[in-house]
This record gives structure tokens, C-alpha cells and sequence, in this order.
């Protein structure tokens, strides 16, 4: 699970590495690449995975559990909450809007225009998307 969810953890980037570790978590429970009820690693596992301090990941899952997405069981760990279906649907809205907001940073960033943005977009959803 871990390989694939933090694959994108950028310790370079200006959003600090706790917001990015729990982002990546609300999206794969979003995208329902993490089931209710699935255990999150252990915050000493996960901590020495992504080579950050442990205060990281308490901070990312404290966040997590505070918002509602995961619970922590004494002795046991964090695990996935189960959540409706509406919620679970305003938390892809949510992440779909925050996947827009950053590709219309970095490309204005790089000084692509919207006409150019527009139809890249349009071009690969055609290719990827159903």
C-alpha cells in the first residue's frame, strides 16, 4: 500500500511533507485504493519508509483523524473509517479541485496559456479517461 500511495511525497516541494502525506491518503480512500477499515502503516513504519522525523506522520494522521477519515485504535493503530457515500464523494470533488488548483500553479508557473492548457487537457482525457 505504501509504495503506491506516497510515491509522490516531495520533500522539495513548498507544502510541507505532513499536508502531503495526508493528502495522498485522502485520495487513495477517495478513489477507494483504501477500503474502509484497512490498517495504516505504523507511524514508525511509515516514518522510516519516506525517510521522515515520526512527529511527520503523527501530525499527517492526527490531521486525518480530526477530519474524520481514519480513527486510531488505542494499541491497535489507524485505521480507515468507513465513510458514506456522500462524503466520500465530496472528499474526490475535494481532491479534484486541489489536483486543479496545483496544475494551474505550476502551469502558470511554466507560462502555459489557458488556450494550451484546454486542449492538453482535452487530449489526454480523451486517451486516459472512460
Amino acid at each position: 500500500m505504501a509504495g503506491a500511495v506516497f510515491r509522490q511525497i516531495d520533500p522539495r516541494s513548498p507544502v510541507p511533507l505532513y499536508a502531503q502525506i495526508a493528502d495522498r491518503i485522502r485520495i487513495a480512500i477517495a478513489t477507494g485504493d483504501l477500503e474502509p477499515g484497512a490498517a495504516l502503516p505504523s507511524v514508525r513504519q511509515l516514518a522510516s519508509q519516506l525517510r521522515v522525523n515520526p512527529a511527520t506522520v503523527v501530525q499527517a494522521y492526527r490531521e486525518l483523524e480530526e477530519a474524520g477519515v481514519v480513527e486510531s485504535r488505542q494499541g491497535a493503530g489507524t485505521f480507515v473509517r468507513e465513510l458514506a457515500a456522500p462524503k466520500r464523494e465530496a472528499e474526490r470533488q475535494r481532491e479534484a479541485r486541489r489536483l486543479v488548483r496545483r496544475l494551474l500553479r505550476d502551469a502558470s508557473a511554466l507560462g502555459v496559456t489557458r488556450d494550451d492548457l484546454e486542449q492538453a487537457l482535452k487530449t489526454e482525457l480523451k486517451a486516459k479517461l472512460p
